[in-house]
């Protein structure tokens, strides 16, 4: 396979130089099922697995392959199989905090970093125009796609069922400030030339979005085939089930590639608080223009955000989602201090432990 028609470039080749000596070659991370893998690459399509070294080293899971990393690998083509050896830095990446199940014989669910795709230039931030529409979900997603470092475009599928298109677009330019939005039809073809566009040769996009909203229509209606699974929607709450079960990287006709995600009926982040600079920076703004730089936004004189609720500026609903998800984010980075002071701890224990073992050999 051509790699630049994978999305090779200088950043991932100056990032390869050090593997050159040992005999290994770049290729992409198409799928993932439990730990095995189908890389594309030279030798085009190749089932591949980690190392054992990989294994050890990278104790959490997102330090794990993911659909659109790219990865060094030492190839065998007369078997059709691969080894991971090592992962190149990602330049964009999306993440969701994912809790492992628990039990009672093994405690509470362990919260751990789950990456829902590397690599990708632009998110196509899904949502349907058939009852399931919600500007708290959109925020939210905004906030994945600016901290993980993609460009987002929000689209509006299922523009044939919807009799006031405008008005929706209204209510997603008050929530994504500058983010192109797209009303589209991926069953009736409609508009999605546009879309195509963001997706020329080298380029890697992202579908994101709730199940039911269309993702996997919009993939057949750009490969220009029935691939994809189509599940049915429920009438009664405009809500689709989980057809797609899997993360996939899908090389299309025009050159360019897109991830496919399994629908996420729920989405926590994973990230910090910068990622709220993005999708609320209105917010931001107005949080700058307060009288007092540490304003709580409550009763404090000067408060620029209590004015601009106050006269119908800032909606209360955006306000309070705002403060839902900085709370959310904030509580993350609390737990994931916590969690690296433990492991600095442990490791500190591991070489006490180990150094007098050896004194009593001295």
């Amino acid at each position: 396979m051509d790699l630049n028609r994978l999305g090779w470039n200088p950043f991932f080749e100056a990032h390869f130089e050090p593997f050159r000596n040992r005999n290994l070659i770049p290729a992409r991370i198409a799928l993932e099922h439990r730990r095995t893998y189908l890389v594309y690459g030279e030798h085009g399509e190749l089932s591949a697995e980690v190392s054992g070294k990989f294994r050890n080293d990278a104790a959490e899971r997102g330090r794990f392959p993911a659909v659109g990393d790219w990865a060094a690998i030492r190839s065998r083509p007369e078997e059709g199989k691969a080894t991971i050896h090592a992962l190149l830095p990602r330049k964009s990446s999306f993440s969701r905090k994912a809790v492992l199940a628990g039990g009672p014989a093994y405690g509470p669910g362990k919260t751990e970093e789950q990456v829902l795709a590397a690599n990708v230039d632009t998110a196509f931030l899904v949502s349907g125009l058939d009852g399931d529409f919600n500007p708290r979900r959109i925020e939210r997603y905004l906030t994945l796609v600016w901290d993980g470092g993609a460009t987002p475009v929000i689209v509006l599928n299922k523009a044939d069922v919807c009799t006031d298109i405008g008005t929706y677009v209204a209510k997603v330019e008050s929530v994504a400030t500058g983010v192109p939005i797209h009303p589209v039809s991926a069953l009736e073809n409609q508009g999605l030339d546009v879309l195509s566009e963001y997706l020329g040769r080298g380029k890697t996009g992202a579908l994101l979005g709730s199940s039911g909203v269309g993702k996997s229509t919009l993939i057949n209606a750009f490969l220009g085939e029935e691939r994809q699974q189509v599940g049915a929607v429920r009438e009664s709450d405009s809500r689709g089930r989980h057809i797609t079960s899997h993360r996939e990287l899908i090389l299309l006709p025009g050159g360019g590639a897109i991830i496919d995600n399994p629908g996420l009926r729920e989405l926590q982040l994973w990230g910090d608080e910068d990622g709220l600079k993005g999708s609320f920076s209105d917010i931001e703004e107005l949080a700058g223009l307060c009288r007092f730089r540490d304003c709580g936004h409550q009763r404090e004189p000067g408060c620029a955000i209590r004015q601009a609720l106050e006269d119908g500026t800032l909606d209360p609903g955006r306000w309070q989602g705002y403060l839902k998800l900085k709370k959310e984010l904030r509580f993350l980075t609390t737990r994931q201090d916590q969690k690296a002071h433990l492991a600095e701890k442990a490791k500190w224990k591991k070489i006490s432990q180990w150094s007098k073992k050896m004194n009593q050999y001295r």
